[in-house]
């Protein structure tokens, strides 16, 4: 039932995409204006890590006994990921009966998907009582649907890097731009480090607005130390347990949530939460073991599944710093990705950790790339790879074919991911 709804509300689309904040705009004035009537807003945009960064706050607030308001996108197998409600996930019904409250708010006008579900978050949060609302854009900043927020109690940058040039621009500069945007005239912001020329416009930007500006680097650091995560800055050290995601950028992911979350709550925040916090955040697909499930069941005892969901070259980057540690075993890639993306820039830095690829069509969406085209794409970059019919087919073929004990990454692609999560259960 949900999806037909879903699917009804997509084809209210525009013929031509403008990014705009006035279809947005005159739905919440239509609703009420349910932007304005939100607990504390934390603003967070980027390119990478702006998911993880989320789930981390999330964790910390709940473990600090705060009831949460969060938005994020785009969803792995329920909708109702999308927009969780002082901690809990929607039903079905209450989904429902949101959307057509939106629906009918918006007569039938052009929208975009993402507005309508933004539009709908906001209703919801608007409703319920909670301490905070974590918001993360869905793409760039200064037109996305979130950035109507005019005036968060603080916005945070993570990584930005170049993706989604179509809308954002094709410089490090321009992207910059769009995301930097959603600093606002005498908020703090957090950011991650950046490249330099992301670095000068988020300065730039900053210093228009009168806006704190905390670097990490310069301001707060985090680190691996010993068997757990250290985090210095802000007039505090914390020395926490292993987080507990994987992945040295998600050490980075969480020094930059420490330091959002210090900034907002200062020392009424103590050690003891946080270390609860990173022992226990939880953001799927983000190389996440799989070890249980009828995908797993494909492969021979003692080999090992992954998933991840990054799908441009800074995410992939990242997943190949964490492969330099995988040296124990072949590692084997399961890929499908959009024909949106940088395939050839997202294979490049996995194909020295590669021994082979096989290469699988996203089931069910419209913008998948061949496998043939992503098969072409790996062998420019020096990869052993072949199409297959399917993640099952894949993995099964990897089982039968190659020496092991292997591990095995299915990535490129969120809706990739988001299938395997579902097939696996």
């Amino acid at each position: 039932m949900i999806d037909s709804v879903l699917e009804r509300l997509t084809r209210l689309h525009p013929k031509v995409i403008d990014l705009s904040l006035d279809r947005i705009r005159l739905l919440l004035d239509r609703l009420g204006n349910p932007e304005r009537k939100l607990p504390p807003v934390v603003h967070v945009a980027g390119t990478n890590g702006k998911g993880s960064t989320v789930a981390t706050l999330r964790a910390i607030f709940e473990a600090d006994g705060k009831r949460a308001h969060v938005y994020t996108s785009p969803h792995l197998v329920r909708f109702a990921e999308r927009i969780r409600i002082a901690g809990q996930l929607p039903s079905d019904e209450a989904l429902i009966a949101l959307l057509a409250e939106v629906e009918a708010a918006n007569g039938g006008d052009p929208i975009t998907f993402f507005e309508v579900t933004t539009a709908a978050a906001f209703l919801a949060f608007s409703r319920v009582d909670a301490d905070i609302c974590l918001l993360e854009t869905g793409l760039g900043g200064r037109l996305d649907a979130t950035n109507v927020v005019a005036r968060p109690a603080l916005t945070v940058l993570t990584p930005i890097a170049l993706d989604h040039q179509h809308y954002l621009g094709d410089t490090i500069e321009a992207i910059a731009a769009e995301k930097a945007a959603i600093i606002k005239p005498g908020v703090a912001c957090v950011t991650s480090a950046q490249a330099p020329g992301a670095a000068q416009v988020i300065a730039r930007r900053a210093q228009d607005c009168a806006a704190p500006l905390l670097w990490e680097g310069v301001d707060f650091t985090s680190e691996a130390g010993g068997d757990g995560l250290v985090f210095r800055g802000l007039g505090v050290e914390w020395r926490l347990p292993q987080l507990a995601l994987r992945g040295a950028h998600q050490v980075r992911n969480a020094g930059l949530a420490l330091a959002a979350a210090h900034q907002l709550c200062g020392d009424a925040l103590s050690e003891t939460v946080i270390a609860k916090a990173v022992a226990a955040v939880e953001w799927p697909a983000r190389l996440q073991h799989l070890t249980k499930g009828p995908l797993p069941a494909l492969l021979p005892a003692g080999w090992e599944l992954w998933l991840d969901g990054g799908h441009n070259p800074h995410a992939a980057q990242a997943v190949a710093a964490h492969a330099d540690g995988w040296a124990d075993r072949p590692l084997l890639a399961v890929t499908g990705m959009l024909n949106t993306k940088d395939i050839d820039g997202t294979l490049a830095p996995l194909a020295g950790h590669l021994a082979a690829l096989r290469a699988v069509a996203i089931p069910g969406e419209a913008n998948a790339a061949p496998p043939e085209q992503i098969v072409a794409a790996a062998i420019r970059q020096g990869i052993d790879a072949s199409p297959a019919a399917g993640i099952d087919a894949a993995l099964a073929e990897f089982a039968a074919t190659m020496a092991g004990p292997a591990r095995v990454l299915i990535c490129g692609s969120l809706y990739l991911a988001g299938t395997v999560l579902r097939e696996n259960g």
